[in-house]
C-alpha cells in the first residue's frame, strides 16, 4: 500500500520455501518494493504442493506483495545483471546452504562493492562457522537439533521423533527476526550512512523461543533440570529408547501442571485451558466444581512421585467433567470467571472465524492467474502508515521486463539477455 512505513525502500530477494521468502513478505507488508528472483521454473515452494502448474498455496501465502523476475544466476550475464541491478536497492535478502551466495558472486563482500551502504540479509541452516556450518538445513531438521521437537515431547506411534510442527516454527521466526534486524539496519544507516550484514540461522531463531530450556541457571537448575538430565543420560547410556528420555523429562517437569494447562475432550471436539498462574487454577476449579481438589493445597508438592496417583486422579475427575457439555457452553462457563481457555480450533476453518471477520486479520486478493483467494494480511497493524499490501502473490517472471526496463535494459539488451539464457 502507498504510505506504509516502508515506502521507498527497495528489496532484492534471493530466497526459496519459507524464511527468506517470509522475511520479504513482511518488508512488502510494510510497503517496500520487493523483486524476488527466481530460478528458471520457478523456486521450489511453487512446486511444492502446486495445483496448477507453478502456483501452490504455501508460495502464494509467503510471496503477497513482490514483483517476479526470472534469472539463471549460474550464467555470468545474469550475476552482471544483478550487479547492476543492485546500486539501486537498498536491502539484498537471501536464504541458502553456506557458500552458495560466493559461487554465484552475490555474497555481501562483492555486492557491496557496488552499493556500499547495502543493507544484507543472510540466513542459513546453522550459521556461518562452526562444524555444522555448511550442513544442509531445514526448519524439521533445525526443530530436532536444537532441541525443541524433544521439548514439545514430539513422538509418534512407533516412539520416533514426530515429523514435525503444525507451523515450521524455526522458519517463520527466523524470517521475522530478519525482518527486525533488517530495519534495525535500515535505521542505523539513516544515521550513519552504513550499510550492514544481517545474520540469522533457523539454529538461532528455534534456540531463541527457547529461552527457558536452553539457558543454564545453576542457582534453579540444581533444583530440577540437573536431575532430570542425568536420569536422561543414564537412559541413554544403557540404551533406553527415545520415549522412556521424553518421559523421564515429562515428570521431572512436573505431571500437575498438564492439569490446568492443557487440552481435554468435549463433546463437539477440544478444549485448551491454558492457567499461568495461581489465581488462573483457581478459577478453573471453581468452574469446574473442583474446588479444594488436592493439588492446590499450599503444601502440595507436584515433583514427588509419591503424588502421582493424586495427579492421576484429578485428571480423570476433569477429563469426565469436561466431557459433559459442548466447545461453547465449556467457553460460556470458563468466560464467567475470567478463566485462560480456548476452543481448540482447525486452521483450515479460521477463515471463517467471527474474531478474524473482525478484526480484518484475513485479506482478499484477485490472482492473475488463479483468481480471488484470502490470505493472512501483515502480523502488525500501525495507526498512521497502514501495513499490508494490496497485490496477491506473482505468477513466475510476471515483472521480468518491467524491472529490466527499470534499471536501464532496453529491448534488445533483454532480447539478448534471454538468448543468453540469463533471464526467463
Amino acid at each position: 500500500m502507498k504510505g506504509g512505513p516502508l515506502d521507498g525502500i527497495r528489496v532484492l530477494e534471493l530466497s526459496q520455501i519459507i524464511a527468506g521468502p517470509f522475511c520479504g513478505q513482511n518488508l512488502a507488508d510494510m510497503g517496500a518494493d520487493v523483486v524476488k528472483i527466481e530460478p528458471p521454473g520457478g523456486e521450489g515452494m511453487r512446486i511444492l504442493g502446486q495445483f496448477t502448474p507453478g502456483e501452490s498455496k504455501s508460495f502464494h501465502a509467503l510471496n503477497r506483495g513482490k514483483r517476479s523476475i526470472v534469472m539463471d544466476l549460474k550464467n555470468p550475464e545474469a550475476q552482471a545483471v544483478v550487479h547492476k541491478m543492485i546500486v539501486e536497492f537498498d536491502v539484498f535478502i537471501v536464504n541458502s546452504r553456506f557458500g552458495v551466495t560466493k559461487r554465484l558472486n552475490v555474497d555481501y563482500d562483492t555486492l557491496k562493492k557496488y552499493r556500499p551502504d547495502i543493507v544484507y540479509f543472510d540466513n542459513t541452516g546453522y550459521g556461518t562457522s562452526g562444524p555444522s556450518a555448511k550442513r544442509s538445513g531445514s526448519d524439521i531438521v533445525a526443530q530436532a537439533f536444537s532441541g525443541l521437537m524433544a521439548g514439545d515431547k514430539k513422538i509418534d506411534e512407533i516412539g520416533a521423533p514426530s515429523a514435525i510442527s503444525a507451523s515450521p516454527i524455526g522458519d517463520y521466526t527466523a524470517g521475522l527476526a530478519g525482518a527486525m534486524g533488517i530495519v534495525s539496519a535500515l535505521f542505523h544507516r539513516q544515521k550513519t550512512g552504513e550499510g550492514q550484514l544481517v545474520t540469522a540461522s533457523l539454529l538461532q531463531a528455534a534456540l531463541a523461543i527457547q529461552g527457558t530450556s536452553v539457558s543454564k541457571l545453576p542457582m534453579a537448575d540444581k533444583i530440577l533440570l540437573d536431575p532430570m538430565l542425568k536420569k536422561v543420560k543414564a537412559i541413554r547410556e544403557r540404551g533406553g529408547s527415545y520415549a522412556e528420555q521424553l518421559a523421564a523429562k515429562t515428570h521431572m517437569m512436573g505431571a500437575s501442571m498438564r492439569l490446568y494447562y492443557g487440552g481435554y475432550p468435549v463433546k463437539d471436539g477440544a478444549i485448551l485451558l491454558g492457567a499461568l498462574t495461581p489465581r488462573n487454577r483457581e478459577q478453573m476449579r471453581t468452574a469446574l466444581g473442583l474446588e479444594g481438589e488436592p493439588t492446590g493445597s499450599p503444601g502440595f508438592n507436584p515433583l514427588d512421585p509419591a503424588n502421582d496417583p493424586v495427579v492421576a486422579e484429578v485428571f480423570e475427575q476433569i477429563q469426565a467433567i469436561m466431557r459433559t457439555k459442548t466447545m461453547n457452553e465449556w467457553i460460556e462457563v470458563f468466560d464467567q470467571h475470567g478463566a485462560p481457555v480456548g476452543k481448540v480450533n482447525m486452521p483450515e476453518e479460521m477463515v471463517y472465524e467471527a474474531q478474524v471477520k473482525e478484526m480484518g486479520y484475513m485479506y482478499e486478493y484477485d490472482h492473475p492467474v488463479t483468481g480471488p483467494e484470502l490470505m493472512p494480511g501483515p502480523v502488525v497493524n500501525m495507526s498512521l502508515t497502514p501495513t499490508g499490501t494490496e497485490n496477491p502473490s506473482p505468477p513466475l517472471g510476471y515483472h521480468t521486463d518491467q524491472i529490466l526496463a527499470e534499471h536501464g535494459f532496453d529491448i534488445q539488451k533483454i532480447s539478448a539477455l534471454r538468448t543468453a539464457g540469463a533471464v526467463c
